[in-house]
């Protein structure tokens, strides 16, 4: 047996819990996975039951060790802004986790637009006044989860983002803690100087109380209780999902640029030592923290990308599975004038229009499956369009190429199409991955496996190139019809 150290990952995202075994070379020796369940008590309502994240976590990770183990270290990462709030003596969550798409703040956060403080928040944060992210979501529940202020003032109970209650129940209520890349999304953070914002807490009404220690994304940040994997493993890594796959792509320089396929779709542009401060509404946040230096990125989020491909198989039934998408899609000549835009949450960057609902257009008595399968997967790459068109605006260079990870992009036809609607190359790697590899390369890095970022980048590869092809007025024509989509979707307000 190889005596070169593994690491495991923990990748706990908004659909499934997942954990990975890598051996120093980036390569998967064992996985395992489980989905869970998705409430929707009302509509614009997501929430998740934060015993069954638990559970699932620790079942996969066991599974994960069992085939693929020992491993020297373990990284964090998890679906960010979702929120958790828990008894410090128990553990037990006072409510569930209410969960990133969630709506139910979009009142609240128009509330303190009206009254002025989104300039303040952006300054401090980097990020927009919406219900995303976490400050408004715990807000609500130390509002309506009975006794839950006073308990939080008088340091009874604990928030955090799944990361922190994870690392919670790992080393069995012994540290309270995130990563600075966690901590960025909550709206509570000032990212210039990593700490919590004063001014912030008290805009949204949270007790300092509640909040974790805020440290490095490679950090000591404890040692599992033997009694659930058997022995102590410590925890060396930990960064939110876009961050870490991030770190997984090797984005490491200035100007270079990842985009995450998952439920949403998240792209990051490395922005070096200073945060560019966005004028189209795109996200200023940390890209990691490592030995006390902060590396920034400018971020533009979609709420739904593999999240369409979903509703075609959940919602309509059109589809037994996702892959199917890849022949209806490229079994057409063109989109047919058809397109879908995936408003089921609101829009996210560049329009964070919260009260936007999803709608199709062009449709036709001969519409079917394979036109909507198409939208759908086109829809990704129009709204990616969106986001460096806005990230181009506001200063960075257009990215000589995209790097992309995901679910959605072992689907070929999307790859290419992403490709031609960007007028970029398009490149996928070896390991797909990313997000995970991303957070066994910050513990790999606090461990020693790694002596560098250098180093920890000398993994990444190649595993297929997407080169541009469809011609200039094919695609200005496309992005036209999408542009008027997106205007005539914002218009409507049931």
């Amino acid at each position: 047996m190889s005596t070169e150290p593994r690491l495991l990952a923990i990748d706990q995202g908004t659909t499934s819990s997942r954990a990975i075994v890598f051996d120093a070379g980036g390569r998967a020796l064992a996985s395992a996975q489980r989905e869970f369940t998705q409430h929707y008590p009302r509509p614009g309502w997501v929430e998740h039951d934060p015993e069954e994240i638990w559970e699932t976590t620790l079942a996969v990770t066991r599974e994960a060790l069992a085939r693929g183990g020992p491993v020297v270290a373990i990284g964090i990462t998890n679906q960010r802004e979702t929120t958790l709030l828990w008894d410090r003596k128990t553990g037990r969550p006072v409510h569930n986790a209410i969960v990133w798409q969630d709506r139910r703040t979009a009142a609240s956060c128009q509330h303190l637009r009206d009254a002025g403080h989104e300039p303040l928040i952006t300054e401090r944060t980097g990020l927009l006044l919406d219900p995303y992210f976490s400050a408004t979501k715990l807000a609500w529940m130390l509002e309506h989860v009975e006794g839950a202020r006073a308990r939080a003032e008088a340091g009874e109970l604990a928030f955090g983002t799944v990361d922190a209650f994870l690392l919670w129940r790992l080393t069995g209520g012994r540290v309270h803690a995130t990563d600075a890349t966690n901590a960025a999304r909550t709206l509570l953070l000032d990212i210039a100087t990593g700490r919590w914002d004063p001014d912030l807490l008290a805009l949204f009404g949270i007790p300092e109380a509640v909040l974790p220690e805020v440290r490095d994304c490679a950090s000591e940040f404890g040692t599992c209780d033997p009694a659930l994997l058997g022995h102590p493993i410590p925890v060396r890594g930990m960064a939110g999902d876009q961050q870490a796959a991030t770190v997984g792509q090797a984005c490491f320089e200035p100007g270079s640029m990842k985009s995450t396929y998952g439920t949403g779709c998240f792209a990051l542009i490395n922005t070096g030592e200073q945060a560019m401060r966005s004028t189209n509404r795109l996200l200023s946040t940390i890209a990691y923290r490592l030995d006390g230096r902060t590396t920034y990125a400018l971020e533009g989020s979609i709420f739904v990308a593999g999240a369409a491909v979903q509703w075609l198989r959940d919602g309509l039934g059109i589809i037994r599975s996702a892959t199917e998408t890849e022949a209806l899609a490229g079994g057409l000549d063109s989109n047919r004038g058809v397109y879908l835009v995936p408003a089921f949450t609101g829009l996210g960057a560049p329009w964070w229009d919260p009260d936007a609902r999803g709608a199709l257009f062009g449709l036709s008595r001969d519409t079917g499956p394979a036109e909507l399968a198409r939208a759908a997967l086109e829809s990704v790459c129009f709204q990616t369009r969106d986001l460096v068109d806005a990230m181009v605006r506001d200063g960075a260079t257009p990215p000589p190429t995209l790097r992309v990870d995901g679910g959605m992009v072992v689907n070929d036809w999307l790859a290419q199409c992403l490709a031609d609607v960007l007028d970029t190359p398009v490149e996928r790697p070896v390991v797909n991955e990313t997000t995970a590899l991303g957070a066994a390369g910050l513990a790999g890095l606090q461990s020693g496996v790694y002596d560098s970022l250098d180093t920890l980048g000398a993994r990444w590869q190649r595993e297929a190139r997407f080169e541009p092809r469809l011609p200039a007025g094919d695609r200005e024509r496309m992005l036209a019809g999408w542009a008027q989509a997106v205007a005539q979707t914002r218009g409507f307000k049931p």
